[in-house]
């Protein structure tokens, strides 16, 4: 699905990420863990095609991120690059068109992610006004228009309340009948409780990687 082969970010003299490899199986859902700094989420943009590598390559079903692959891949930032004096159905609106979703089936896939995130009774809200944890359900119904193969979440839980990580696990969790997850997390209870398999970054390297039954 995603094979990761020698992958390198570098700036100036300071190595972000260095040298790492992993490959990522269709259908399953994996977990960056690490501490903050530890080169998790330069690895996600690159993985995504947001950040050029210094050096190695990504490659998702035998593609290049350079080339066609990124289609395949919806990504969630830690920060949801939303638009707050838009409503949520406008924003997704917008974002479908950015994302060439065809013209006759935009409205019935915004309806699809409203639905699936559980944000259909504040579509007409400014986004500016919603709690912190609906905005983040925003970023998320953004990242799976298209029904793209995987979807890449960084830090999905960060700043929610209990109530709400719990709901985003949730919703987490039952992505995996249709997509490959990866998701990035400082809190080893946070990858526990949703991953098949945990990756363990620590200053830029990939220093191990298992299920979460036998890393514990």
């Amino acid at each position: 699905m995603i094979e990761v082969k020698n992958l390198v970010k570098q700036y100036g003299e300071f190595r972000a990420v260095n040298d790492i490899s992993f490959t990522i199986e269709e259908g399953k859902i994996y977990g960056f863990l690490g501490p903050n700094g530890a080169g998790k989420s330069t690895t996600m943009n690159m993985i995504t095609g947001y950040l050029s590598p210094t050096s190695g390559t990504v490659r998702v079903n035998g593609y290049d991120i350079a080339d066609e692959a990124k289609s395949q891949i919806g990504y969630l930032p830690e920060i949801p690059p939303v638009y707050p004096d838009m409503t949520p159905q406008e924003y997704l609106t917008f974002a479908g068109e950015l994302k060439k979703v065809p013209k006759k089936e935009l409205k019935a896939e915004v309806e699809r992610v409203m639905e699936l995130t559980g944000i259909s009774h504040m579509r007409n809200r400014l986004i500016k006004n919603l709690s912190k944890g609906y905005r983040q359900r925003v970023g998320f119904s953004c990242a799976l228009l298209g029904n793209p193969k995987i979807i890449i979440l960084d830090e999905p839980t960060v700043g929610l309340d209990p109530r709400q990580i719990i709901e985003i696990r949730s919703l987490i969790q039952s992505l995996r009948e249709n997509h490959t997850v990866i998701l990035s997390s400082h809190i080893l209870s946070e990858v526990s409780a949703v991953c098949d398999n945990i990756l363990i970054i620590s200053k830029g390297r990939l220093v191990a990687s298992d299920t979460a039954e036998n890393l514990s």
